[in-house]
């Protein structure tokens, strides 16, 4: 169990993790290619689609979480369909799962792009992962109320260090400075039931989170419903 860890993305804003004193940290979570933004990174969680030329050197001794674990990790949090299928989420919900923090700290996880040009990951460009055409990603925000309350219900506080204007994420704002004190998150529990009760008459859980090949294909019409619930269930 873990006080306090902090999760770090690839958007151009997560190499601000390292002019910060992450002393009060237990763990450091990277995700993908952002084990390069700070050196005292933790553990590294990524698909099984990445590129190993892109891992950290031999020798690091880290653990390297892959798919089969995380998924596990989603699994007990209703599955991955329900998740969100991007890393942002499936690594969050690992993270309640393996380590239980109290506060959990996300950094370059905004999950917003430029329009017009210029970098979208801090190492440069690269796909928008959460913007592709997939049913488990119609409502970004639907998906990040659903990860605060869970937290929330398993006691871990969330808090978005970005202080960037425009945020994918609904968690609330914070700083380093400021998570001995984070904030509450009030939601409907009411709410909240029916959000999960829908989840579980939808019938949408596939164990192997590959949804994308599942027999019959995901309804994204039900779930675009479910994330509907989702969105209400903020106080």
């Amino acid at each position: 169990m873990s006080e306090r860890v902090l999760m770090i993305g690839s958007a151009p804003d997560a190499m601000r993790a390292r002019d910060m004193d992450l002393s009060s940290f237990d763990a450091i979570v990277a995700m993908n290619n952002s084990w390069q933004v700070h050196p005292d990174w933790t553990h590294l969680v990524f698909p099984d689609d990445f590129d190993s030329e892109r891992l950290p050197p031999k020798g690091h001794g880290k653990p390297l979480i892959r798919a089969d674990i995380y998924v596990a990790s989603n699994n007990r949090f209703g599955g991955i369909v329900y998740a969100g299928g991007t890393m942002a989420y499936s690594t969050a919900y690992w993270v309640l799962d393996a380590l239980k923090p109290k506060c959990m700290a996300i950094i370059g996880c905004d999950m917003v792009y430029p329009k017009t040009g210029g970098d979208t990951h801090f190492y440069g460009t690269g796909a928008p992962d959460p913007l592709r055409d997939d049913p488990t990603l119609q409502s970004l925000e639907a998906k990040s109320n659903r990860l605060l309350v869970l937290a929330a219900k398993a006691g871990c506080s969330c808090v978005n260090l970005s202080t960037k204007s425009e945020s994918r994420l609904t968690l609330p704002r914070g700083e380093v400075a400021t998570l001995d004190s984070p904030p509450v998150a009030l939601f409907d529990e009411v709410a909240v039931e029916t959000a999960l009760q829908a989840e579980m008459q939808a019938g949408q859980y596939v164990e192997s989170g590959d949804y994308w090949n599942c027999e019959p294909p995901l309804d994204p019409a039900v779930l675009s419903r479910i994330d509907g619930l989702w969105l209400k269930v903020l106080a």
